[in-house]
């Protein structure tokens, strides 16, 4: 369900003056009044956040808060740690 933004049409109360994020399923219908006030509002079109892909599931931050052990190439059979417990080299000979 996406976040919906909304805006008054002119001064209102507290809740809606600066404007208010509801959570609504996309047929739900706009909400054309404040839950609070009654003061018209409208709904706005924002950006949406998007993460193109993985990478921000591999990066070293995320391995390492979650309590996993990184390691990157460092030569041929040698493997380097870059983040989490372990040995600091592994080596396949």
């Amino acid at each position: 369900m996406p976040i919906h933004q909304y805006l008054p049409d002119h001064a209102g109360c507290d809740f809606c003056r600066d404007g208010f994020e509801l959570l609504q399923r996309l047929a739900d219908p706009a909400l054309s009044a404040c839950p609070e006030c009654g003061t018209p509002i409208h709904r706005i079109i924002s950006a949406p956040q998007v993460i193109s892909g993985q990478a921000h599931r591999t990066s070293e931050s995320h391995a390492g808060k979650h309590g996993f052990t990184q390691y990157k190439r460092a030569g041929k059979g040698v493997y380097e740690k870059t983040v989490g417990k372990g040995p600091a080299f592994i080596s396949g000979g």
